[in-house]
């Protein structure tokens, strides 16, 4: 299901907050996806804003009375100040900025009492003509308001309460027994289009929770729970798009398990398996907050924010030293196995996926060439490497190296 990609913001006051109150249990991202569908579409709007103008006017002229003048006023300044804050509010929502969601459901609500109002004194007019065009047009109103903000369905009831309770008010006071008749319809339309709106609600919830849940599949490995391939490739492009890490620049570690193919073929895939994830564990715990992916057998890769050479050089070798220092226990085995790794830095050694990967990849090459249990730096695109055994930590030695 597609919303806006644009990120309006959540309401904060506590009366707006209530009026788009989704449940407890929905995620953030879901929560603010439905009110972005709030601002919908301008050609909706534009449409209603239409009706409710062209009514209002029409009505004022056939009835040139204060109460029809001051329903036209009103009318023509909510809509106007209305369509204004809709307009800021996509374009401060492609920027990022505060989008102003709070002002945008209390102008809703005051269209709403606008609608209601022209319906009143339309009834109380005794103009039966101009009752049932205003009202025709709130149930017009109505419909729209259900559909155009689903996502928050307690928004709807009161902008339905709002539409419709005042033609129930003028009703009773109209002295008109047949218009007693709309007291039992109304109540039933704002059940039916508040429940309407609940079911259309819970639709879009339950598919943006199942299609989160197929792309979190498609991206993340089955076996470890860390991304994949397809899943790395993605946060790649992200960063490259991005630029992110300090000046730009960022690290891409290769990693590759020393002596895992042993383990396997002694104790069988299943405690194969069991140490890629006990594996896995250990690498998010170390870096919670880098992209870790395995992208295929004992491979993996893991995306730092680092951007300097010695930095990431020292990473790397906390990084084998993390793998590699603790036997692994499983079952009644006890699995010890070693961490070469590659290192390829952003911009220095490329600037696009492939070039970054075949980087990282030759160095690590180089480091399982020398032994293992080490990490290389790619040290330019001429293929030149320095390679640093990491039980020697070196971060100065290397910088006074160079």
């Amino acid at each position: 299901m597609r919303v806006n990609n644009n990120n309006f913001t959540l309401p904060r006051w506590r009366f707006t907050k209530w009026l788009t109150h989704a449940g407890h249990d929905v995620p953030l991202d879901i929560r603010q996806a439905l009110v972005s569908s709030l601002f919908g579409s301008l050609p909706v709007y534009a449409g209603g804003v239409f009706n409710t103008l062209m009514v209002s006017a029409v009505l004022t002229v056939r009835h040139p009375i204060p109460s029809f003048f001051f329903w036209l006023v009103l009318e023509f300044a909510v809509c106007t100040i209305r369509l204004f804050v809709l307009l800021r509010a996509h374009r401060a929502a492609a920027l990022g900025e505060d989008t102003h969601t709070d002002l945008y459901l209390i102008l809703g609500l005051l269209w709403s009492f606008s609608v209601g109002y022209g319906c009143f004194v339309s009834i109380l007019s005794g103009d039966w003509l101009a009752s049932a065009i205003t009202c025709l047009s709130a149930a017009a109103m109505v419909g729209g308001i259900c559909f155009r903000n689903f996502g928050a369905p307690r928004f709807v009831a009161v902008m339905i309460a709002l539409s419709l309770g005042p033609t129930a008010i003028a009703s009773l006071l109209s002295g008109q027994p047949v218009l007693l008749l709309s007291l039992a319809q109304i109540p039933i339309y704002f059940v039916a289009m508040t429940i309407a709106s609940q079911r259309l609600q819970e639709m879009f919830v339950s598919t943006m929770i199942a299609e989160r849940a197929n792309e979190h599949l498609a991206r993340h490995d089955h076996l470890t729970g860390l991304l994949n391939r397809g899943g790395l490739l993605h946060e790649l492009a992200v960063r490259l798009s991005k630029k992110t890490g300090r000046a730009g620049g960022w690290a891409l570690f290769y990693l590759d398990l020393d002596g895992f193919k042993a383990v396997n073929d002694r104790y069988g895939h299943g405690v194969g398996d069991q140490l890629l994830q006990m594996v896995a564990a250990r690498l998010k715990g170390f870096a919670p907050e880098d992209a870790i992916a395995r992208i295929g057998g004992d491979e993996f890769i893991v995306l730092s924010s680092v951007g300097e050479r010695a930095a990431a050089q020292l990473m790397a070798e906390r990084l084998v030293l993390e793998v590699s220092s603790a036997a692994y226990a499983i079952g009644p085995c006890s699995a010890r196995i070693g961490l070469s790794i590659g290192i390829a830095l952003y911009p220095e050694h490329g600037r696009d996926v492939e070039t970054l990967l075949h980087s990282a990849d030759t160095a690590l090459y180089q480091a399982k060439s020398s032994g293992g249990r080490r990490c290389a730096v790619a040290e330019a695109e001429a293929a030149d490497w320095r390679v640093f055994p990491a039980d020697q930590p070196s971060l100065q030695s290397v910088a006074g190296r160079r």
